[in-house]
């Protein structure tokens, strides 16, 4: 299994994986989890970092769709 590189970075690094992820073929994922790690390895950014900002993107989209 490839590991995932875990620096401090930029937050703002997630958003350039979202890109790429909109371009790819559900079909041809044979494992998800090696995909998603695949994609978690080219960032620069700590774990805890990324969970903080996984709950900011989540809770900015919720707000979103509650105020509609």
């Amino acid at each position: 299994m490839k590991r995932s590189r875990h620096k401090n970075g930029s937050p703002q690094n997630l958003e350039k994986g979202d890109k790429s992820l909109e371009n790819e073929n559900p079909a041809s994922i044979k494992d998800p989890v090696e995909a998603i790690d695949g994609i978690l390895a080219d960032l620069d950014i700590g774990s805890v970092e990324l969970q903080h900002k996984a709950r900011e993107l989540w809770a900015s989209k919720a707000s979103r769709d509650l105020h509609g």
